[in-house]
């Protein structure tokens, strides 16, 4: 389950094949191979996690593979959990907001209406999959922007620093001759 962390962690919970199917390259993805797919929104959410430092819990369904005792793992900084035999990634993420629901800020990204109302009652808020996609490339464009502005300053200082060293060895070398 979820270790309890200081009350002002924001935590996310993604339902993974929910996303899947509604983010076009994905839901694309999936059609040759689920598995991409998956690997692929998990590369997404743990780069996403790393930059906007969000604790992320996504959430794919397992219910209906026989014995299934359900799995948790970390990846990159983020929990990845199939769910049990007879439990679907709603109710897994349902009774989680059950315990932490009112003490921390979760949001639940899915594009399930019924899940939605069930999340907001139980005191999440929702993001659906449309909002989840701008929000994740809104914050990979700011997030090269400033790789970008971090580049140019970096070269700038370069420059600076090389014409420096030319003008030391332009010195250097005048009192040579």
């Amino acid at each position: 389950m979820i270790k309890r962390k200081n009350s002002h962690k924001e935590y996310l919970f993604v339902d993974g094949y929910n996303i899947i199917n509604y983010w076009e390259n994905l839901r694309e993805k999936a059609t040759i191979s689920l598995e991409e797919a998956r690997e692929e929104l998990i590369e997404i959410l743990a780069e996403y996690h790393h930059y906007s430092g969000i604790e992320i819990i996504v959430v794919f369904d397992a219910h209906l593979v026989k014995g299934n005792n359900g799995t948790e793992e970390d990846y990159k900084g983020i929990k990845i959990v199939y769910t049990k035999e007879n439990e679907t990634a709603d109710h897994y993420i349902e009774r989680t907001l059950d315990i932490l629901g009112r003490v921390k800020r979760i949001r639940v990204a899915t594009s399930d209406w019924l899940e939605q109302q069930i999340v907001l009652s139980r005191g999440g808020t929702r993001i659906s999959a449309r909002e989840l996609e701008m929000e994740v490339s809104n914050m990979k464009n700011l997030m090269n922007k400033k790789k970008n502005y971090i580049n140019k300053k970096n070269e700038a200082q370069l420059g600076r620093l090389e014409n420096r060293l030319f003008d030391k060895l332009d010195t250097w070398n005048k009192s040579k001759d």
